[in-house]
């Protein structure tokens, strides 16, 4: 009895011991924003339809788990390239990517772990150097630069379809030309400026003209209304109002009667 204890506690010694050993072999940990893909040498190769999800697991020994990031991940990319006109420009892009993660076993069996290298780099260089062939390098510096960056996005989208990688966004952070040449543009966009400016003031200036002629137009009106509607008989019959009005007040006054304009009394205060 004592004799099968201690082979089972051998036996369990050395059970331990390759468990230790082979840990890292039999068990891996996806973590959070990764997805992983198992390769089966002995049952089917690569596993393209399923992926690993976050958290603990057990594998075979002999099976190996690729594992890929699936957040969004940015990168910056230094470049020279040919505008319209023929002139170089250097500009630094930065761009946002990542890798589809419900197509993680493709990109894994069609392109790998560095698909960021053989595919998105090249994809985005090309579309910048196509799309900015087509414009001036004092459009990059106007309200054309949003449309500039949708149009490479769009391209190097279309270079990487199929690819199982998504393209989230572009932007060109910065622009560099010869400083003379950016000291025209600058000076073509300030002039520019000062023309839409001066345009703006002519419009309000007329607009405020056309206020003006509107106004005096409507007073014009007003009084020409007002002219036609004081007949003779209506200035007499206000005078006569008004000489009662002065008539009753209380205020020392001297009446001369008759000595008005159409025989109205004249009525005169003490001053």
């Amino acid at each position: 009895m004592p004799r099968k204890s201690s082979v089972l506690l051998i036996a369990g010694a050395v059970g331990l011991l390759v468990l230790v050993i082979l840990w890292n072999s039999i068990t891996t940990v996806i973590e959070s924003g990764e997805k992983g893909v198992i390769f089966r040498p002995f049952s089917g190769g690569l596993d393209k339809e399923r992926q690993l999800a976050q958290g603990f697991h057990l594998i075979a020994p002999w099976n190996e788990v690729f594992k890929y990031d699936v957040k969004v991940q940015e990168a910056t990319s230094v470049m020279e390239v040919l505008s319209k006109n023929g002139l170089t420009i250097r500009l630094e892009v930065s761009y946002w990517y990542r890798a589809d993660e419900n197509r993680i076993g493709f990109l894994h069996d069609e392109i790998g772990l560095n698909y960021h290298s053989k595919i998105v780099a090249p994809a985005l260089r090309s579309a910048t150097r196509e799309i900015i062939g087509k414009y001036l390098p004092e459009e990059l510096y106007s309200s054309k630069r949003e449309i500039i960056e949708d149009e490479m996005l769009n391209r190097a989208r279309r270079t990487m379809e199929g690819k199982h990688i998504m393209l989230d966004d572009v932007l060109i952070r910065d622009v560099s030309l010869p400083r003379s040449l950016q000291d025209a543009i600058e000076k073509k966009l300030k002039q520019e400026q000062a023309s839409l400016e001066y345009e703006f003031r002519i419009e309000q200036a007329e607009k405020e003209a056309q206020r003006q002629r509107i106004e005096a137009e409507g007073k014009a009106a007003a009084n020409n209304i007002v002219s036609r509607s004081l007949t003779e008989s209506i200035l007499k019959e206000k005078g006569i109002l008004a000489t009662i009005k002065l008539a009753e007040s209380t205020n020392a006054k001297v009446v001369v009667v008759g000595s008005g304009k159409d025989g109205l009394p004249l009525i005169l205060g003490n001053n």
